[in-house]
């Protein structure tokens, strides 16, 4: 009974300044996440002019640089996941974010400085490292989140984590735009003695500084908040379900919450606790038959809707930066400075335009409507709206040279806004919900890492597909390949909208410790049945 008093303690309590303190620590793990992983696409087009004579980086390199980022998320979320649950969520949640700060500053003093295969397979390196603790980042701040809040708004609590990642891709783009600008005005009287000289170039040697710079500032806001990550105690669920420590799960509550609680006493514990630990800790394994009848559809809907969305959110995101220019000039051009902050201008206008109002749409309204409802609705939104620009985009680009319509640029940004107010949030939130606390983290890693490799076959698979035969002489990707792509894009949505419908449970309002009753009821037991009743509510 000591679980059932400190756990419907917490689905019960009144939100109060521990949640918002967790919120902004938890997030400012998925704040550094988004930082890296998107300012990946200006620092390409300042190593293009760099290192390979203003000429686009091949695309096996560019496919490569997105991708090794991605494949260490995928790995990092397996991992930390697995960890998170053997070990505890605390105990790895601050050695993520080590990670993260090094392999951030490791980017930036990538070795070599003229030789661009040493500089390429440096970086590759590093960011591989970064992705490791950006993954292990997921599964835990999810699940840390889900576990400190209450029942009636914990969606929007976890929401509100991810939301940070909006905030994220605006910031990594503010300081591209900063740098760069800084940079080019500092380095104004060396071009003008250079063009004096009759001499032009369009990637000045304090260049290489600068892409560095915007690498390393992404470790700053994790290493702001590593203190208070390592104070945070172990949850309660993890304490009390897990470690069995009842006792210390109300002690490591009341220390940090407003929770009024009597602690539990030691006669009742030993009479109590011996015959209840036995089904929480060793009923069944995980992708156990018992685990599979009970939570594989679950872990399958969890797992290919990420995978789905994450075709589409970074496919996207790439599509942002290879066919919008809104500079007068040829991007080949202009220079160094000039053309990362076209890319990072478009990318800012699209996250303070559409982007973060998505998340926070979410936010309000993801415990009032649900989570299916929602994920549903974006990403039918999100087809309709790649058939809308995909079907006349031949037309378009024969009418416009350049991908600068405003109105286009609006119906894209549709794309991110019901991305982002629809399945890219509600796939981060629903498995940090449906699995027992044993699993949970476990099992939203593999979720996230599905999501992942959803990510890798969007990115790579846009990139060769519309690889353009001259793409020296035209910089835009091929426009009927692009067109297919937005087609593929739409399919996907569909696809997404049917596993939603056909496969994913609703988790609002539900309790988490739901999740333990199905496990630690066993199928041909009263005794199993029994002991459910005295441990846990049934809702």
């Amino acid at each position: 009974m000591p679980p059932l008093r400190v756990l419907s303690a917490l689905d019960a309590a009144r939100i109060q300044w521990y949640h918002f303190k967790a919120i902004i620590v938890a997030g400012m793990g998925l704040f550094t996440d988004a930082y890296d992983l998107f300012c990946i696409a200006p620092v390409l087009k300042m190593i293009s002019k760099i290192y390979y004579d203003n000429q686009p980086v091949g695309t096996a390199v560019l496919s490569t640089s997105y991708a090794i980022a991605l494949l260490g998320t995928a790995l990092g979320q397996l991992i930390f996941g697995y960890l998170g649950d053997r070990v505890g969520r605390t105990r790895v949640y601050g050695l993520c974010l080590l990670i993260m700060v090094l392999s951030s500053f490791g980017c930036g003093f990538s070795v070599c400085t003229t030789r661009r295969s040493c500089v390429m397979a440096s970086l590759g390196f590093f960011r591989f490292v970064l992705g490791l603790g950006i993954g292990g980042d997921y599964p835990l701040s999810a699940t840390i989140m889900s576990e400190f809040a209450n029942k009636k708004t914990r969606g929007a609590f976890i929401a509100a984590v991810f939301s940070m990642q909006g905030l994220g891709i605006l910031m990594s783009s503010a300081v591209t735009m900063a740098v760069c600008k800084a940079f080019k005005n500092a380095g104004e009287g060396s071009l003008e003695m250079t063009r004096a000289a009759g001499i032009e170039t369009l990637a000045p040697a304090e260049a290489d500084i600068a892409w560095r710079l915007i690498l390393m500032i992404g470790a700053l806001p994790a290493a702001l908040t590593f203190y208070w990550r390592m104070l945070m105690p172990e949850t309660a669920r993890y304490t009390a379900l897990v470690e069995n420590n009842a006792t210390q799960a109300t002690k490591d509550m009341q220390r940090v919450m407003s929770v009024t609680m009597t602690p539990p006493i030691p006669e009742e514990d030993s009479s109590s606790e011996t015959p209840q630990q036995q089904p929480s800790s060793s009923s069944y394994k995980l992708f156990s038959r018992r685990f599979l009848s009970l939570h594989g559809r679950d872990l399958f809907a969890a797992s290919a809707n990420w995978f789905l969305v994450d075709v589409v959110f970074y496919t996207s995101n790439l599509l942002l930066a290879q066919i919008f220019n809104f500079s007068n000039k040829h991007p080949n051009s202009t220079n160094v400075y000039d053309s990362a902050f076209e890319v990072a201008k478009v990318a800012a206008i699209v996250a303070a335009c559409s982007t973060i109002p998505g998340y926070w749409f979410t936010v309000y309204f993801i415990d009032r409507v649900g989570r299916v409802k929602i994920q549903i609705m974006g990403f039918f939104i999100m087809a309709l709206v790649y058939l809308a620009a995909g079907i006349p985009y031949s037309w378009y680009r024969s009418k416009h040279e350049k991908s600068n319509d405003k109105g286009f640029m609006v119906l894209y940004g549709l794309i991110f806004f019901f991305s982002n107010f629809g399945p890219n949030t509600t796939t981060f939130i629903i498995p940090a919900e449906l699995f027992p606390t044993r699993f949970r983290s476990t099992c939203h890693g593999i979720s996230g890492a599905a999501g992942k490799l959803g990510a890798i076959v969007g990115i790579v698979g846009f990139l060769w597909a519309t690889k353009h035969k001259h793409y020296e002489e035209d910089v835009f990707p091929d426009v009927k390949r692009v067109r297919i792509a937005f087609l593929i894009l739409g399919g996907v949505c569909i696809a997404g909208v049917l596993v939603t419908y056909f496969f994913t449970r609703e988790t609002m309002g539900r309790s988490l410790e739901d999740n333990e009753e199905d496990e630690i009821s066993p199928p041909t037991s009263t005794a199993g049945t029994s002991s459910v009743n005295v441990l846990l509510p049934r809702q």
